[in-house]
């Protein structure tokens, strides 16, 4: 993928820096790129935008605008411009960076401290985390943050784009190193080599252990199927998010969630043009049990009664049950955020405690099963068919114990799409559709020869020797070529 470098003409100090990357790195002026003279449209080109400013109809504005209507990926995006302007004051910041500014500037004497993010980098070691995790949550190349401490708290008061020219001489030498190692790391540099087609990311999170949605060997087996569909496939972190534009595609193997990275991610590639599984509007459906329990009920699609509980019926609830049953959190995932009330009391102190996180809580009777049908569908067609058996000794296909217990799962048994009862694959492709044409694995029990939908998952889990039992390494080659098929489209 050919990369454009686009730069006021006065700013000729960075350009001179990057001389030995040029035969890799084409450098134009803002308006060379918006005269449409140094590319076609269609062209697969990344487009670092180092104009001088990037507020509402400028120069630097337009050209992230206009790389998007070419199709291609600008850095950064108009996205993350939006998101640039509106921190100018910023009030909220996710739990995990939340965490880092106060751990990494907790030992600062002064209540006041800037800090300059410079692709990624910041000139202090000691920052080096700080950094790295503020250029994933506002992607840009020049990045200045103002940080405040109030009453021992310290907040992100201030985020802006610095522009080339406002970057002091005392940091020039550190910037340029910076962007060299940037373009270094988009840059194929072997000789002879010819570049595949398209550059997947898949990004996973090696800290899940046994509850992340593939193990090891399934992204080792994503990886191999990549590259026999002319896809180079690289494994990344949300530590990575900072070169998500080098891709061309976005395959999430992490558990998902609305207020999560995975979300963010998802919908920062889908903006920019990228084709993504899981898609924003898919996480955004699939992770919250009230809106899946709505969208059942209005398609009349079989599904164990739902009540959506809130702090003004639940006492009406409490006298009404039918025990046991079971109270759900609006995101809960993978048997957690789900527990089962045997009696009123129960009942009483698990509403208590869920409605202290959510406004709405679901309820439903609970349903004896020995197994969990789960049939995994991409593009409305039924890739694997599985049967998730309840942990042994329990009533959930998972049981999670304390923070030192390992999960336990139950068995599971795969079988192919056509042996699977006709009525449960039907019913799972209808749901299914309600979402998208994602990448689904819809949770149905069977009763008494009736199928009921429990739940549509996004990020189904996908591991070796499990859902790959019957279809093997084409079950990964079906998925890729799915992306492919979604890559010519564009």
């Amino acid at each position: 993928m050919k990369t454009l470098l686009v730069l006021d003409p006065d700013d000729g100090w960075i350009a001179n820096a990057l001389a030995e990357n040029q035969d890799r790195l084409q450098i134009v002026t803002p308006t060379q790129y918006l005269s449409g003279a140094v590319t076609s449209r269609g062209d697969r080109v990344r487009v670092c935008n180092l104009c001088r400013g990037y507020r509402y109809q400028s120069m630097g504005y337009y050209v992230s605008l206009l790389a998007e209507a070419r199709g291609h990926r600008p850095f950064p995006d108009v996205l993350t411009i939006g998101d640039l302007s509106l921190a100018r004051s910023v009030r909220m910041v996710p739990d995990g960076l939340e965490d880092l500014i106060q751990k990494s500037l907790s030992p600062l004497a002064s209540d006041d401290f800037i800090l300059s993010v410079y692709f990624g980098e910041n000139l202090a070691k000691r920052y080096e985390r700080l950094a790295r995790s503020i250029y994933s949550q506002f992607n840009a190349p020049l990045i200045r943050c103002r940080f405040k401490r109030r009453k021992k708290t310290w907040r992100l008061a201030q985020v802006s784009a610095i522009a080339v020219s406002d970057v002091p001489d005392s940091h020039r030498d550190f910037v340029a190193e910076a962007a060299r190692r940037h373009f270094d790391r988009v840059a194929v540099t072997k000789a002879n080599y010819r570049p595949p087609r398209y550059d997947l990311a898949i990004l996973h999170n090696p800290d899940e252990g046994d509850l992340a949605p593939s193990c090891e060997t399934a992204l080792k087996r994503l990886i191999k199927a990549a590259a026999r569909e002319d896809m180079r496939a690289e494994l990344v972190t949300v530590a990575d998010a900072g070169r998500l534009f080098e891709f061309d595609a976005l395959l999430i193997r992490e558990t998902t969630s609305v207020n999560h990275h995975t979300y963010r991610l998802a919908r920062r590639a889908e903006s920019a043009g990228m084709v993504v599984i899981d898609d924003p509007t898919s996480i955004l459906r699939c992770t919250n049990k009230v809106y899946l329990a709505e969208l059942m009920q209005r398609a009349k699609i079989p599904a164990p009664p739902t009540t959506i509980i809130h702090r003004s019926n639940a006492q009406d609830w409490i006298r009404q049950a039918d025990y046991p049953c079971v109270l759900k959190r609006p995101d809960s995932a993978f048997s957690q955020g789900v527990s089962k009330a045997e009696n009123a009391n129960e009942l009483e102190r698990l509403l208590h405690e869920y409605l202290s996180d959510s406004e709405l809580v679901i309820a439903q009777p609970f349903m004896k099963t020995d197994f969990d049908w789960r049939i995994g569908l991409l593009d409305g067609e039924a890739l694997f068919a599985c049967k998730y058996y309840m942990a042994k000794g329990h009533w959930q296909i998972a049981k999670h114990g304390d923070a030192s217990a390992k999960t336990r799962f139950g068995k599971c048994e795969t079988i192919p799409v056509e042996l699977a009862p006709k009525k449960c694959v039907i019913l799972a492709k209808k749901a299914a559709g309600l979402i998208g044409n994602g990448f689904y694995g819809v949770d149905i029990k069977e009763s008494d020869g009736e199928f009921y939908v429990i739940e549509v998952n996004d990020n189904p889990n996908l591991d070796a020797g499990v859902e790959d039992k019957v279809l093997g390494v084409e079950l990964y080659r079906r998925i890729v070529r799915s992306l492919v098929r979604r890559l010519n489209r564009e």
